[in-house]
């Protein structure tokens, strides 16, 4: 599969990332669609792949950051007929390696993919982080 990786944050087909996150995604289904329009165009940064034969948004992330030392790694999604093509692995090098963000500290939570976000050097947080959990479901 040929695909490009863009951080135009103009190019981000808006329509099919409310379609997959309203649909497919386990942990974004309780939001609206003016909360994923807000933080789109909140976010510190946006990285989309597109399939370069009609230019189709196949893989979409975001994140939120400081812009000095940390972020986090957000609504990271691949559509089914795009994986197993590499194209999670461009998405996520796309936004921790090839950005401005390569020396920060990135934060995510995830039920699934730790492998693959384990080659880009996340791991179980140490005692020292804490959270406090999401009251939405």
């Amino acid at each position: 599969m040929d695909f490009e990786v863009d951080d135009s944050r103009a190019r981000v087909d808006r329509d099919a990332v409310w379609d997959f996150l309203s649909t497919q995604a386990y942990w974004g289904r309780w939001r609206q669609r003016e909360h994923v329009e807000r933080q789109i165009d909140l976010a510190w940064r946006v990285v989309g792949v597109y399939r370069k034969a009609d230019d189709r948004l196949i893989g979409f992330a975001r994140a939120f950051s400081d812009g000095v030392a940390n972020a986090y790694l957000a609504d990271v999604f691949v559509i089914p007929q795009a994986r197993g093509h590499g194209v999670g692995k461009a998405l996520v090098r796309g936004m921790i390696e090839d950005g401005p963000g390569r020396n920060f500290r990135w934060m995510l939570h995830t039920d699934d993919a730790h492998g693959l976000y384990r080659a880009y050097g996340f791991a179980e947080p140490d005692r020292t982080f804490l959270e406090r959990p999401s009251r939405h479901s």
